[in-house]
């Protein structure tokens, strides 16, 4: 039997939208995994999602029992409220970031994720390091293109 993996992800973004980043920590057993990276512009929503995909495609066995920790209401209220399934009967018509949560569905349903939501900025120390992550990862001078991002249908509003 596989273990279960803790994965904690969070986005950050300097303006929204502006440049931003996501961090991640990654814990199986014994074994800790940080991963991060920048983009020039995206929004907080999007590098929240990004961050959750990103953890889930550094899992190596399908079928992964897996505990996502998230600061993120947008993708814990759309998992956990059954949200984002109504918004894929629909084809995401008029919803926002459709390419990362297709992305994020697919490897949703590879794996046995549970979603948990954890307020940020409370002293909870892998969530205080994913925000460390993902700041500095948006701080770095040589920043990645959000190729799915398009400032003309921009994230500002939150669900």
């Amino acid at each position: 039997m596989v273990n279960e993996v803790i994965i904690y992800t969070d986005g950050a973004c300097s303006g929204n939208p502006g440049p931003g980043g996501y961090g991640i920590v990654l814990i199986s057993g014994k074994h800790r995994k940080e991963i991060s990276e920048g983009f020039r512009l995206t929004t907080n929503n999007r590098m929240e999602l990004m961050a959750a995909i990103k953890g889930l495609e550094a899992l190596k066995k399908q079928g992964t029992p897996v505990k996502l920790y998230t600061d993120s209401q947008y993708l814990a209220n759309a998992i956990n409220k059954g949200w984002v399934f109504d918004w894929e009967r629909k084809y995401f018509k008029k919803k926002k970031n459709q390419d990362l949560w297709i992305r994020f569905l697919d490897l949703y349903r590879r794996h046995n994720v549970t979603l948990v939501w954890v307020k940020g900025h409370n002293n909870d120390t892998e969530n205080e390091r994913c925000d460390i992550l993902a700041v500095n990862a948006s701080r770095e001078s040589a920043l990645s293109e959000d190729t799915g991002f398009n400032p003309e249908n921009d994230d500002l509003l939150l669900i």
